[in-house]
């Protein structure tokens, strides 16, 4: 732990600032810059993540001297604003809220007004002659302390304010009468007691270090933990801890609390997207308890705030170079900054915030690429609803994040993870979120609340995650309990099917039909940058001629992988390759796969005319037999009725090629080499296939990929094989076909044998799936079934292996084999087909490591091609191209 234990800021100085966010967390080290660049910002001090380690480390324990510590900074807050903490006069308050070094809206705990108890409040009420406000103060107080110190549901607090609302016929709490608040704080504190099991504390200093505990804790609570997971942020140490002086946006009419984006975050318009409650506190924004008013509300009501709030909104943009997420709070007429950090966004409003930024000439192309999350990529990618479609529109609400969602609607996050496990899409239905539904609605195609707006946690949280979202839909009269909804004459119960327009904040009964996406200008832009900077080819995961053509469509540059197994799963051929597996003779297994080689053959055509001269990578049949027949006894009888033959040779059949392990069984390679008529017919059908695309004018550069080699001897076998095969081919046709023959390195002996495996190889393409599978000794479909998610909850693992590549493990081997591979045969081709080919983290490993291209699925080729770009401007021409020559 560095000496320095709390930095302050405040007064027009800090002793922080924004490149500290590691120590001070995002919130605390933009606090510091905002003071320092003179923007009006409440003072206080910033308690530093280290500290939050300690105190985990020491299992709950305060780090020795802390508090001793906290009480100077408190003593120089009180000096900059006359005020002091705990006093009868002119009491002072603070926040305390939570902030680590990657901006994680929501998920950890904040505590406001913290400090008042039955002679402060007192003390307040007379100071301001608003009792109201001093009596709401406390009401909020006891609440948030209630609920994130002491663990006490916050339902019980707010079903006495419900209560009391109804019982007085007030609709906005901001209309309850100080009497009425004084009486529920009442009720709030035997609320608490009775829960807690002692009395609400009074000492403002044990408030204060329950509470500066309370959010350290919240570090680990399950849904940071989750939304750590869900977003890959790992290698953090903890949260900071921010004490910021009290001001206050529910003081009276001229006050008001506000979150303002400094462009829209669904479309990248430069327009200010901003929110305000007048007579409110922040979380009434954030939670969505209130549907609150546009930034025209402000500028009739207090022009000369609304024009120092627009002078703001240009600061932050300008210094930061980024589009900002503030928060703000007027109290009695007077601006403050609470907060400011780079706002999250949809991913067309990222295209579009980052070209204006260049145009503008805040950003160089290279940081505008930078600035885009290229996973995002993929919400642009994916169908709108069919504007000619018929619909039936039952209420509106506010577009708080775009996208066109449908499916089952459903009142509980749990519930939404249940029908999600069964790959059944929801819509999560709430009166408003809160940060315990992160794990709902990470498993929902949509949001659709009742309260809240554009700023409001389900907006931004869903923003975030790409999700589409409607909220503030005021007209739903939802039932939680009874888990169905009401709007106008329709009923809505849970697993009826709804879809949702996040951009137009349309709720429509029934599955509306959609059409596939139009790209912008924008997009097309950015694929240009990219394109021009990457040094990474990208090529596609495709086995039919659609799927090449889509991924032509999104800029591919070849196949990187051709499953042909996939090819026979079909139902007109399934049947054909079980005639042969259940073949007795080699006459009756060669009449089967005769059947077979002209489809095989059809298939590589219109792969190769998709491509037209990109190279395409046909990987030979790869997974065990026994996968083409079925196990149920029911099925096996139909099987065997179709091709009329006894059901117990299919039983036989089956029994037969069992195995215990069967990834680890008689497959890939293995099964070309013991039952070699099956890879004879595909490279037969291959061959066939090029000659015949040639002569139709089209250029074909086909390679056939051998998998699951674990010795060169394998591959030297089936090698010699396919070039014995096309010689007699070429001489018998009077040919000139050539194909290249490569291997796929999927088994740990391979990466360590690869000098030895490059002798027989014209390429090597790194199968990750197979080789993370067989590396850390994880079956992955019983992994995800069972710990895979836990060992990354508890950090065992820091991501999901099968998602990101594990360098220190199973990217050794690639990194090894690719050195290797090239020391035997220098500028051996090298690439990756796994799933790992599409995601960002892995495709800058890819780069470091010399490879030649990545293999992602079509849909995931632009997210490919501006994450190959972001590694080329983070590590530069020579990183890769020392890598590719390095032995």
């Amino acid at each position: 732990m560095t000496g320095k234990r709390i930095y302050a800021f405040g007064g027009g100085t800090a002793d922080g600032n924004a490149s500290m966010k590691a120590l001070l967390g995002g919130k605390g080290a933009n606090l510091a810059e905002m003071a320092a660049i003179g923007l009006p910002v409440p003072p206080g001090f910033t308690i530093t993540t280290e500290c939050c380690k300690a105190y985990s480390d020491a299992l709950g324990r305060m780090p020795g001297g802390l508090m001793a510590e906290v009480r100077t900074a408190v003593a120089d807050v009180e000096k900059l604003l006359g005020r002091q903490f705990g006093a009868t006069t002119k009491p002072l308050l603070f926040s305390v809220r939570s902030g680590a070094a990657a901006s994680m809206p929501g998920m950890m705990d904040t505590v406001l007004n913290l400090g008042l108890n039955p002679d402060t409040v007192e003390a307040l009420a007379k100071e301001t002659g608003n009792a109201r406000f001093a009596w709401d103060s406390y009401r909020r107080f006891v609440t948030m302390f209630g609920d994130v110190v002491a663990g006490v549901p916050r339902k019980k607090f707010d079903a006495e304010l419900e209560a009391a609302k109804k019982r007085t016929k007030v609709v906005r709490d901001a209309d309850m009468p100080a009497e009425e608040l004084q009486s529920i704080v009442g009720l709030l504190l035997r609320v608490y007691e009775r829960h807690a099991g002692k009395p609400f504390p009074t000492d403002p200093w044990e408030q204060l270090e329950r509470s500066i505990e309370a959010v350290f804790r919240s570090w680990n609570n399950m849904r940071a933990v989750e939304y750590r997971r869900i977003h890959k942020i790992r290698g953090l140490i903890g949260t900071a801890v921010n004490v910021q002086a009290m001001v206050f946006g529910n003081l009276n009419e001229n006050s008001a609390t506000g979150v303002g984006f400094t462009r829209d975050p669904s479309t990248g318009e430069n327009t200010f997207f901003c929110d305000v409650l007048f007579n409110a506190q922040g979380e009434d924004v954030v939670a969505g308890l209130r549907t609150p008013e546009n930034i025209d509300a402000l500028a009739k009501r207090q022009p000369a705030v609304h024009t120092q709030l627009m002078q703001v909104r240009q600061t932050l943009e300008q210094h930061y170079r980024d589009m900002q997420d503030m928060e703000f709070t007027i109290q009695d007429g007077e601006l403050f900054v609470l907060q400011t950090r780079n706002g999250k966004r949809t991913a067309r409003a990222a295209l579009r915030i980052a070209l204006s930024l260049v145009d503008e000439g805040l950003l160089t192309r290279d940081e505008a690429l930078l600035k885009i999350e290229a996973s995002s990529l993929n919400q642009l990618l994916h169908p709108t609803f069919d504007p000619k479609a018929k619909k039936l529109v039952i209420a509106s609400g506010i577009p708080a994040s775009p996208g066109a969602a449908k499916g089952r609607a459903v009142f509980h996050p749990d519930t939404a993870e249940k029908y999600a496990a069964r790959n059944e899409r929801v819509i999560l239905v709430r009166e408003e979120t809160s940060p315990e539904d992160i794990k709902g609605m990470a498993a929902a195609q949509g949001i659709l609340t009742a309260r809240g707006g554009r700023t409001s946690h389900a907006a931004v949280v869903a923003r975030q995650m790409g999700k589409c979202c409607v909220a503030g839909c005021s007209s739903l009269e939802i039932d939680e309990h009874a888990r169905i909804f009401r709007v106008g004459t329709h009923t809505v119960r849970e697993g009826d099917v709804l879809s949702i327009n996040g951009g137009t904040g349309e709720v429509m009964l029934g599955d509306v039909p959609t059409v596939p996406p139009e790209l912008s200008g924008d997009f097309n832009i950015v694929m240009q940058w990219s394109d021009e900077l990457r040094l990474l080819g990208v090529r596609a995961n495709a086995d039919t001629p659609a799927d090449a053509a889509k991924a032509r469509e999104f800029g591919a540059q070849g196949i990187g992988l051709c499953r042909t197994e996939h090819m026979f799963f079909d139902s007109a051929r399934i049947n054909r390759m079980r005639e042969m597996i259940l073949a007795r003779s080699h006459e009756q297994k060669q009449a089967a796969l005769a059947h077979l080689l002209p489809m095989q053959r059809e298939d590589f055509i219109g792969l190769f005319e998709a491509m037209d001269g990109l190279p395409v990578t046909i990987r030979l049949l790869d997974p065990p037999l026994h996968e083409f027949l079925p196990h149920d006894p029911a099925i096996q009888q139909v099987i065997a009725d179709e091709l009329e033959v006894p059901v117990k040779v299919v039983r036989d059949r089956v029994a037969a090629l069992h195995e215990v392990n069967p990834m680890l069984g008689l497959r890939g390679c293995r099964l070309g080499i013991v039952e070699p008529m099956i890879y004879d017919m595909q490279v037969q059908a291959i061959i066939e296939a090029v000659r015949e695309t040639e002569q139709r004018g089209r250029k074909v550069d086909a390679e056939i990929m051998i998998p699951l080699v674990g010795t060169v001897d394998e591959l030297r076998r089936l090698r010699r094989r396919i070039e014995d095969q096309l010689r007699r081919f070429n001489l018998e046709r009077g040919a000139r076909v050539k194909v290249k023959i490569g291997t796929m390195i999927e088994v740990p002996r391979a990466a360590l044998t690869a000098d030895k495996v490059a002798e027989e190889a014209d390429f090597f393409s790194f199968g990750t799936n197979d080789l993370t599978q067989m590396t850390l000794g994880v079956s992955r479909d019983d992994a995800e079934k069972g710990f895979l998610i836990e060992y990354v909850v508890q950090g065992v693992y820091p991501t999901d292996p099968f998602a990101t590549i594990d360098e220190e493990g199973v990217g050794k081997l690639v990194e090894m084999g690719v050195k290797l591979g090239r020391a035997t045969r220098p500028g051996l081709k090298v690439g990756i087909c796994g799933e790992h080919g599409g995601d960002p983290e892995s495709i800058d490993f890819c780069h470091r490591v010399g490879m030649d291209y990545v293999s992602c699925s079509p849909y995931r080729v632009p997210i490919a091609r501006l994450a190959a770009a972001q590694a080329a401007i983070r590590h530069g021409r020579s990183n890769h191209e020392n890598a590719k020559t390095q032995k």
